[in-house]
């Protein structure tokens, strides 16, 4: 009897083990997978401008987009634009757990997304209209 007791404790150990073994695993694979998935670039995209007011950039001018893009009037923007309405260091366009953000920098005008004014960091998707200033881009991503 104290045998066969000792036995049954044995393989329920063993039992509970293999399930926190299986358990841990499986927890590892996930947090593999959320990771790469943040770490994934970026699928080819870019801003076409739609509509402007100023010389430059004109109707048509196309902006490739790198993982992170400040757009503005200063130089040192990874999307410069030549509007007297937009702010030196007006937003900011980032790849972020799979999708494009848009996040105004406290511009002065404002940043809208399809003609909405936006407030806090926001998800574009392919085919909206991003304004700033009086320039109006659409992002457009390819498959």
């Amino acid at each position: 009897m104290d045998l066969l007791l000792l036995l049954l404790r044995v393989i329920l150990t063993a039992l509970l083990y293999a399930f926190l073994g299986l358990v841990l695993i499986l927890l590892w694979r996930d947090l593999r997978r959320a990771g790469d998935a943040r770490r994934a670039a970026p699928p080819p995209s870019h801003l076409v401008v739609v509509e402007t007011e100023e010389k430059e950039p004109q109707v048509g001018t196309t902006f490739a987009l790198q993982e992170i893009n400040s757009l503005g009037r200063a130089a040192d923007n990874t999307l410069v634009l030549l509007d007297p309405y937009a702010s030196t260091h007006h937003a900011l366009l980032g790849w972020r757990k799979g999708r494009w953000w848009l996040e105004d920098l406290g511009s002065k005008n404002g940043t809208t997304l399809n003609d909405e004014a936006i407030t806090r960091p926001t998800v574009v998707s392919a085919g909206d209209l991003i304004g700033i200033g009086r320039v109006v881009m659409r992002l457009e991503v390819e498959k």
